[in-house]
C-alpha cells in the first residue's frame, strides 16, 4: 500500500499525483524478494479520501490495471458502507485469487454452453430424422444468444423482454415465431416493436439483417426447446467470459466436438501469457513515457500541452490494429480488446483531468478502442460470425460496466468486416481433381469414418470412405491485413502429418508458395515465417503459441534464418516448454511461446520450474535475460556447433523410432496386456529419447517388436496388433486404398 497525502485534491493535477503514487507502488513491488513473487494487487491511497485498486493476475508485475474496471477501481470512503465493497477489500488481503474475473466467469460460461449444445442437438435432429440445417441453427442460436445478452446488460427495454417472449411462446408455441421475429426485425432497423410494446434501439451490424445470417424469422421450436432457451436466458450473461465462450459456442455448433463440450478451450491465463508481452508491454512502455512527459508539462503550468500529449497517445491507441491470422472463435482478439480497454481507461482518466470536454469523444466511432481495432482471418466459415459476436459481447460488457445505464451510440453493432473468412497461408481461385499417371482420380481415406473390426470389435479406419484429392490451381501466399501487432495460436500440425491432414494437393501448393520454408517444418512455422516478414516490413511485434517442437532442428531452421537475416528479428520473450491444458485437467501436449520484434536485441526467457495439475495448471517460472537463441536458450547456441571430424565413420545414431504409434503411456501398456500377457514384457519397454534425458521426461514406454513376424504379433499379442493398425498414419494416397507403413521394420525385421 502507498499512502499519498495530496494538497491539490479535487484539482485536475490530483489524478496525476495518484498516477505517480501508482508508479511508486510498482517500484516497491519490483523490489520485493524474488521468492515472494509479484503481489496480485496494488492499492494507492489518498488518506481520508479514497483507495485506487490495480490488479495483475498474470504474475509478471508488468500489467497492473484498474480493477475491476475504470468505473469502479476508485473506492471513496463513503463507499465503505457498501457490504460488497468491504468484502472485495477483505478478499484483496485474504484471498485475492477469488477476485480473478476469468476464474469466476469460467464456470458460468461452461454451464451456458452445455445448455446451448443440448438445444443445438435437438434443433438439428438426427441423421435418420433431420430437422434444420446446421447453418440455419447457427444463425438462430447466435441471434438468441445476443438477445439474451442484450437483455442481461440492459440494452432491451425491460430486464426480461426476451424472456417474456419465450414464456409466451411456451404457453402457445404458435406465437413464438411471430413475436421473436418482430423483435429481431426492429433490432435490425430500430423503432417501435409491437412484440414488446416499446421502442427498440437500432442494433444492425448484420446480425439481425437478412443475408449472411439467414432469414430474420426464428425457427419453429418445441416446448422442450423453449424450456432450454428460458433457462439459458435466466443466466447472468453480463458475467459470461468471451475468452472461452467463443470456443465453446463453436464446439456446440460443430457436431464432432459436442461430446467434449465444456472440456476443450484455451484457458484465459495462457492467452494472456502470450498477449501481454506481444501487445501490452510495448504499449504500456509507450504510455509510461507519455505520462511522465505530461506530468512534467502540467507541473510547469503547460496543461494544454500536457493534454495534447495524452490526447495524441489516445488517438494512437484507438488506431492500433491487432491481427490474429488464424483467429478461430476470437478468444485471443477478445483478450487483446479487454487489455487495451483497461489501458485506455487510465489514459482517459488522465485526459479528463486535463481536458474534461474530451470525455465525449468516447461516443464517436473510431475515437475509442472497439472491435474495429481487431482483425482476424479464419478458414472455418462457422467460426467467423462467432468471432464477431465474441468481440461485440466483450466490448459491450466493457461499455456497460464503465458507463452503466448510458447506452452506446446507434447502431449498437457496426459491421466493420474485420473478421474475414480466408485461408491465412495460400489463396487460389479454384481447385482441380488430382489424377494418377493413368488418368484415374486420386483419393484418400476421409479421416473421419471408422468401422468395427470383425474380430476385435475395435474401431478401425473404413478404407471405403474416400475423399477425392483436390489440388489448388494458381496458389499464392495470402496477403495479410496491415497490423501493428500479430498474435495467435496457429494450427498444430507436424510436418509428417501435413499430407494426411491437409491432402497432398494443398500441401504441395503450400510448399510451392513458400519455397524458403523447409518442407520439414510444422504448419505453424509457415505462420511464424510470414509474421516475421510482416514485422520487419511494418514494425511492431508478433507472438505465437506453437508446439514445443519449434526448438527441434527442422523447425528452428525457420527461427534461425529469421534471426540471422540481413533484416533480422529477435526474440523478446519466450517460454520453451509450457503445459497446454484444454480445460479438463489434462495437458496433452507441451507448447512454446515466442514473441519477436524487428532488429537485434535481448529478450526474457522464462523456464517452467514447477507446475501443478488443475483446470488451469499453476506454473512457476524462472526468468533469464539475454540474447535468446533459435532453440530458445540463452548462451552458446547449438546451431553454432560443428561436427567432429574425429567421429567420422565411427559413430551411429543407433535404433531410430519412426511413428508415434509405438510410444505408449504406462496406462496404455497395461491396457494392452503388460503384466498379464506372458512374454509381452520383452516387447513393451521403458523408453527415453534425448529430450527425455535433457528435459522433462514423459515417462513413456515403447512397443518393440524386434524378432517377431507379422503373424506372430497378430497371434500372440492381438491387442498390440490392433493398437498399431489404429495409430499408424497413411503413408500415401492411391486410387484404390490407403497404404500403411509397416513400422515394425524399424526394429530390425
Amino acid at each position: 500500500m502507498f499512502q499519498h497525502r495530496s494538497r491539490v485534491r479535487g484539482r485536475p493535477g490530483w489524478a496525476q499525483y495518484m498516477l505517480e503514487a501508482k508508479g511508486q507502488a510498482e517500484r516497491y513491488a519490483r523490489d520485493l524478494p524474488e521468492a515472494e513473487g509479484w503481489p496480485p494487487f496494488l492499492i494507492v491511497c489518498d488518506v481520508g479520501f479514497c483507495f485506487d485498486l490495480y490488479a495483475d493476475f498474470s504474475g509478471t508485475g508488468k500489467h497492473y490495471a484498474q480493477f475491476p474496471d475504470r468505473d469502479r477501481f476508485r473506492i471513496y470512503l463513503p463507499d465503505l458502507r457498501d457490504t460488497a465493497i468491504r468484502e472485495r477489500l477483505r478478499a484483496v488481503w485474504l484471498d485475492p485469487g477469488t477476485l480473478n474475473p476469468s476464474r469466476i466467469r469460467a464456470h458460468i460460461t461452461r454451464d451456458i454452453a452445455k445448455l446451448l449444445a443440448k438445444l443445438v442437438r435437438s434443433l438439428e435432429g438426427t441423421s435418420q430424422s433431420p430437422r434444420h440445417a446446421p447453418a440455419t441453427v447457427a444463425s438462430f442460436l447466435m441471434r438468441c444468444i445476443f438477445s439474451m445478452f442484450a437483455q442481461s446488460i440492459g440494452l432491451l427495454p425491460e430486464p426480461d423482454s426476451f424472456t417474456q417472449l419465450l414464456r409466451k411462446g411456451r404457453d402457445d408455441p404458435r406465437v413464438f415465431v411471430g413475436l421473436v421475429g418482430d423483435l429481431w426485425r426492429w433490432m435490425n432497423a430500430g423503432g417501435f416493436s409491437p412484440a414488446v410494446a416499446a421502442d427498440i434501439r437500432r442494433f444492425n451490424g448484420g446480425l439481425f439483417a437478412p443475408g449472411p445470417h439467414g432469414p430474420v424469422e426464428p425457427l419453429r421450436v418445441t416446448v422442450e426447446e423453449l424450456d432450454l432457451l428460458i433457462i439459458a436466458a435466466g443466466k447472468d450473461w453480463a458475467d459470461v467470459e468471451p475468452a472461452i465462450f467463443g470456443t465453446l459456442l463453436e464446439n456446440a455448433l460443430d457436431h464432432p466436438e459436442r461430446a467434449a463440450l465444456g472440456a476443450h478451450f484455451t484457458p484465459r491465463a495462457f492467452v494472456e501469457r502470450l498477449v501481454l508481452p506481444t501487445l501490452m508491454e510495448p504499449l504500456r512502455a509507450e504510455w509510461d513515457g507519455v505520462k511522465a512527459a505530461a506530468v512534467t508539462e502540467e507541473q510547469a503550468g503547460r496543461r494544454e500541452q500536457a493534454a495534447k500529449l495524452v490526447s495524441a497517445f489516445h488517438g494512437r491507441l484507438a488506431s492500433v490494429r491487432v491481427l490474429d491470422p488464424a483467429c478461430g472463435s476470437g478468444n485471443f482478439l477478445y483478450v487483446a480488446l479487454e487489455l487495451m480497454k483497461r489501458l485506455e481507461g487510465e489514459v482517459l482518466d488522465l485526459l479528463a483531468t486535463l481536458r474534461p470536454q474530451d470525455n465525449d469523444r468516447l461516443a464517436l466511432s473510431g475515437a475509442t478502442v472497439d472491435p474495429h481495432n481487431f482483425l482476424g482471418l479464419e478458414k472455418n466459415p462457422r467460426a467467423v460470425p462467432v468471432a464477431e459476436l465474441v468481440l461485440w459481447i466483450g466490448w459491450l460488457q466493457w461499455h456497460m460496466r464503465t458507463f452503466g445505464a448510458k447506452p452506446p451510440p446507434e447502431p449498437v453493432l457496426k459491421n466493420f468486416h474485420n473478421i474475414r473468412e480466408a485461408d491465412a497461408l495460400i489463396s487460389y481461385s479454384q481447385e482441380q481433381e488430382a489424377r494418377n499417371s493413368d488418368g484415374s482420380l486420386v483419393s484418400r481415406w476421409d479421416g473421419r469414418s471408422f468401422k468395427l473390426h470383425p474380430i476385435t470389435g475395435e474401431k478401425v479406419p473404413d478404407e471405403t470412405a474416400r475423399d477425392v484429392v483436390m489440388r489448388p490451381v494458381g496458389a499464392k501466399p495470402t496477403e495479410w491485413p496491415k497490423a501493428d501487432f500479430i498474435a495467435g495460436n496457429p494450427p498444430f500440425i507436424g510436418a509428417k502429418f501435413l499430407r494426411h491432414e491437409l491432402g497432398s494437393g494443398y500441401t504441395e501448393a503450400l510448399w510451392a508458395a513458400y519455397p524458403k520454408v523447409p518442407h520439414s517444418a510444422d504448419l505453424a512455422m509457415f505462420f511464424w515465417w510470414k509474421a516475421a516478414k510482416a514485422i520487419v516490413a511494418g514494425g511492431g511485434r508478433f507472438g505465437f503459441i506453437t508446439s514445443n517442437s519449434l526448438r527441434q532442428v527442422f523447425c528452428r531452421r525457420v527461427v534461425a534464418d529469421a534471426l540471422a537475416a540481413r533484416k533480422p528479428v529477435h526474440l523478446v520473450f519466450a517460454i520453451p516448454d509450457h503445459p497446454w491444458a484444454d480445460g479438463d485437467n489434462t495437458a496433452a501436449v507441451r507448447i512454446a511461446m515466442t514473441v519477436c520484434a524487428a532488429g537485434r536485441g535481448a529478450g526474457r526467457l522464462l523456464t517452467v520450474t514447477a507446475e501443478t495439475q488443475g483446470e488451469v495448471p499453476d506454473v512457476t517460472l524462472a526468468e533469464q535475460t539475454g540474447t535468446i537463441n533459435p532453440d530458445l536458450t540463452i548462451g552458446v547456441s547449438p546451431d553454432s556447433a560443428k561436427p567432429l571430424r574425429a567421429n567420422e565413420r565411427i559413430s551411429s545414431p543407433g535404433v531410430k523410432l519412426h511413428g508415434a504409434g509405438f510410444i505408449v503411456s504406462p496406462a496404455t501398456a497395461s491396457a494392452l496386456g503388460l503384466g498379464k500377457v506372458a512374454g509381452l514384457e520383452k516387447h513393451i519397454r521403458q523408453y527415453r529419447n534425448g529430450r527425455d534425458l535433457t528435459g522433462r521426461s514423459r515417462d513413456s514406454m515403447v512397443i518393440d517388436l524386434f524378432g517377431l513376424t507379422l503373424d506372430e504379433v497378430r497371434q500372440r499379442f492381438p491387442s498390440v496388433f490392433q493398437h498399431i493398425l489404429l495409430h499408424v498414419k497413411p503413408e500415401r494416397e492411391t486410387n484404390n486404398r490407403a497404404t500403411y507403413r509397416n513400422d515394425w521394420h524399424i526394429f530390425g525385421e
